[in-house]
């Protein structure tokens, strides 16, 4: 599957950088085996050392690739249980040094000739129209990584094996090569290193044992496949409500982990509608057409709100970091509810969500963004298109627990993480356009929904849920926000905010000025390398002066 270089010279070869070319020779050594097919990775977890084989049976193995009377199989990490943004080392960015990276990278696969090491391979992308090969190296002793890589994105059988030879080529793009070595250490890498060299579609995972960082690394190449080929990449949730009589309504739900994006992504609305799901946290919008590929089959989900008899527990196939224990009835099964640590995850099948495809070929109608910001009331619609994408730039949120937080970084302090996407490789006015053409070309409605506390009152699920439904229906009450020109938002009772409180409009204007700060700072940080422009500063501001006016 992996890419050939036509003959001519390997310096000209658009696939051969010094990082990729080091990378990729690694899968080559003679120390390599490969693991082709889910059922000998299942096989090779279920015996490598820690793994807690329990007495949960996986629901209709054989729909997944796996042998009937396979288990669920348990895998916990030790300290570390979130990914280290601070670990990020990308190529193209003004304070990487590629010389220095290459090197640290050709001792780090050095060192790994003694160990036995697994080659496997997946597919990202789940239709014709978008389908990247991808290829992990991983070492012995770490097959619960492996499987779970394979479970989580597209592991090879016929179907789609038979897909990827008639998909759509994607020019001047290789395959994903992922190197991972968790036992690295480094005394200037306290947290390990995750380097990508983005354009040429590889990356080392190094001093990462956490299955996130193997999980979001891939889709961080392939985010970055799908930018330069027409695509937004997106890091949310898309469902399709089917309305009858042809009639559809395609929403997205973009937030960070913890901010309601898989709850909204997969809520019923007690029948009300018949809906289908495309997935509900990584898939890629056609900035063409208007339509999706979804990037993943599974589901990587927290297990804090999984308690022992939750229905969802059926389709578990993997958990990490959770404990174990023996129930009433003698059988060794699951501690979720993050009694161990927090962030307890688990790999669900496919099979979860039975109204899951693969692409939705009607056009995305809305964006929502999901921002946990005291001061905005429960939804705003954005009108102009510009705005809307500049507000998705600045997306408002809280860190999570599925991040390693470094020394004096604060849990609950309020940070920007543009569109939700914090595994973004290349520069952020590619998303802005992207954004951008998507609200003004294709006609996307655009909103902030709001699923944390206004002021100190907390915003209800079924607040939201009601607030969604008003719009699928198109029976919202949108109206005119103070003095903005273009924002609206519903009246809702007890959640209206109050323009003629000067505190409100104090925290409100101090909110706002974090977004045009966070803008501004963009100029300077990596060399200007995230700078949106000029425009975008005046948008906000003029948004700042409305609100002052």
């Amino acid at each position: 599957m992996s890419v050939k270089s036509k003959l001519g010279s390997w310096k000209e070869n658009i696939f051969m950088s010094k990082i990729r070319t080091t990378i990729q020779t690694a899968f080559y050594g003679n120390n390599v085996s490969v693991v082709d097919s889910l059922k000998e990775a299942y096989a090779l977890a279920s015996k490598s050392p820690g793994t807690v084989v329990t007495d949960m049976d996986v629901y209709n193995p054989e729909a997944i690739g796996l042998e009937i009377g396979s288990k669920v199989l348990l895998f916990n990490d030790g300290l570390v249980t979130g990914r280290c943004a601070a670990a990020r080392k990308i190529v193209g960015e003004v304070d990487v040094d590629t010389e220095e990276m290459a090197g640290i990278l050709r001792e780090a696969i050095y060192q790994t000739r003694f160990k036995k090491m697994y080659y496997s391979e997946a597919f990202i992308g789940l239709d014709h129209d978008f389908m990247m090969g991808a290829h992990l190296l991983i070492p012995e002793h770490y097959e619960n990584v492996m499987y779970n890589w394979l479970l989580n994105f597209q592991f090879l059988n016929t179907y789609y094996s038979e897909m990827y030879v008639n998909s759509k080529i994607i020019e001047k793009e290789g395959e994903i090569f992922i190197f991972s070595d968790p036992d690295w250490v480094h005394e200037d890498y306290p947290y390990g290193l995750t380097l990508f060299d983005p354009e040429q579609n590889c990356a080392a995972i190094l001093g990462m044992r956490y299955f996130g960082e193997h999980k979001k690394g891939t889709l961080t190449l392939a985010w970055g496949i799908a930018n330069r080929n027409g695509y937004a990449a997106c890091h949310g949730g898309l469902k399709n409500y089917i309305l009858g009589d042809n009639k559809n309504f395609v929403m997205a739900f973009f937030g960070l982990s913890g901010s309601g994006k898989s709850t909204l992504t997969h809520e019923n609305h007690n029948g009300k509608y018949a809906i289908k799901i495309l997935h509900d946290d990584a898939f890629v919008i056609s900035t063409g057409d208007g339509s999706s590929v979804a990037l993943e089959p599974s589901y990587f989900d927290k297990t804090q709100d999984y308690p022992p008899r939750s229905p969802s527990n059926k389709f578990l196939v993997t958990a990490q970091n959770c404990g174990a224990a023996i129930d009433e009835d003698g059988k060794l099964v699951l501690v979720t509810e993050d009694v161990r640590n927090g962030n307890g995850r688990a790999i669900k099948s496919k099979l979860w969500a039975s109204n899951r495809v693969d692409k939705f070929t009607e056009p995305v109608n809305a964006v929502a963004w999901l921002m946990k910001d005291p001061t905005l009331p429960p939804v705003i619609k954005i009108k102009s298109a510009k705005l809307a994408s500049i507000l998705g730039a600045t997306l408002a949120t809280k860190r999570t627990t599925a991040e390693r937080l470094t020394d004096g970084m604060d849990i609950e302090s309020l940070v920007i993480e543009p569109y939700a996407n914090p595994f973004r490789t290349y520069p952020l006015k590619n998303d802005y356009i992207k954004f951008s053409e998507l609200f003004e070309r294709n006609n996307v409605d655009c909103y902030i929904l709001n699923t944390s506390f206004f002021g100190d009152k907390k915003i209800g699920k079924e607040i939201t849920i009601s607030i969604i439904e008003s719009i699928v229906d198109q029976t919202a009450n949108f109206v005119k926000w103070g003095n903005f020109s273009d924002l609206e938002i519903i009246e809702i009772d007890g959640f209206v905010p109050d323009m003629n409180d000067p505190e409100y409009l104090k925290k409100l204007t101090a909110r706002l000025k974090d977004r045009l700060e966070f803008l501004t700072s963009l100029k300077l940080e990596k060399g200007g390398r995230d700078h949106l422009d000029d425009d975008a500063l005046n948008v906000m501001n003029t948004l700042i002066q409305e609100l002052e006016s």
